[in-house]
């Protein structure tokens, strides 16, 4: 068993596991929605457009999580405005500002002296790096999307099946909406120090898609979806120690390479039980 608790025995090693921890789950109790929502392509934009925020901070020296915060503000605010401005579909902004959003972001950290590895260190985070105080920050974000989630869990449900179901019902979809698009953005934010921002979209949809496959029920999926990000983390961080690579690229790979896993799984364990 000492191949098992090897990778984990010093501080640092400990701290990137908490943190990864912390990461999934706060991932998997909102990525759950975008996946039952169809909103992954958002998802993945709004993961690129908190970057102009984060390099900001890295550049003129102010609280990265106060520069995701304005990034998103800005990001939801453009979509919003694009798509009732004009004619355009949502998936037509989500486009354009999650390109303009990126291309901002490296823009503004190639100011930076240390460009390259400031760039690298927003985009695919250091798990390694993650302090106590880091730790702390992760923790009050976790429990701000925790606690929302439980409270808007019947508001949610009703939104990712039938909009027009949750307006009957009174539980004002718009409203719902607005505040699941906050909730993304406290996870990623909350999370790119451990993962990073590119690699965040992978614990976002990753485990979720996963879980949809072996669950029947949404609070299942949300169980098995917290579960399955666990495994991806503690996997990845033990895979990067033996292999000696990254270890946030390392987590995000295990989390996509387990979906085909199961997806090959339940597909000959359905043609079998039919032959």
């Amino acid at each position: 068993m000492d191949w098992l608790i090897e990778p984990f025995l010093l501080g640092f090693q400990q701290r990137a596991l908490l943190g990864g921890l912390i990461a999934g789950v706060m991932c998997s109790a909102v990525g759950v929605w975008l996946v039952l929502r169809g909103m992954s392509f958002f998802g993945d934009a709004f993961v690129h457009g908190v970057l102009p925020g984060i390099a900001s901070a890295v550049v003129f020296g102010f609280s990265p999580y106060l520069g995701a915060a304005v990034a998103a503000l800005a990001m939801v605010g453009g979509i919003e405005l694009i798509h009732r401005r004009t004619s355009l579909k949502e998936d037509t902004s989500i486009g354009l500002l999650f390109v303009g959003m990126m291309a901002l972001g490296v823009a503004i950290i190639s100011k930076s002296t240390s460009y390259t590895g400031s760039l690298n260190s927003i985009l695919f985070g250091d798990a390694f790096g993650v302090t106590a105080s880091d730790l702390v920050a992760q923790a009050i974000f976790a429990a701000v999307v925790i606690a929302a989630s439980l409270l808007l869990y019947r508001p949610l449900l009703a939104l990712s099946f039938s909009t027009k179901k949750a307006q009957t019902l009174g539980m004002r979809p718009k409203v719902t909406h607005a505040l699941l698009l906050a909730l993304i953005a406290t996870a990623v934010i909350g999370s790119f120090q451990a993962v990073g921002t590119l690699l965040v979209f992978a614990l976002l949809v990753g485990p979720p898609a996963t879980a949809a496959l072996v669950s029947r029920t949404v609070p299942r999926m949300i169980v098995t979806s917290v579960a399955i990000s666990a495994v991806c983390v503690w996997a990845g961080l033990t895979i990067s120690y033996y292999a000696g690579t990254a270890g946030a690229a390392t987590m995000a790979l295990v989390a996509v390479a387990l979906f085909f896993v199961v997806l090959l799984i339940t597909t000959l364990t359905r043609r079998a039980a039919r032959a």
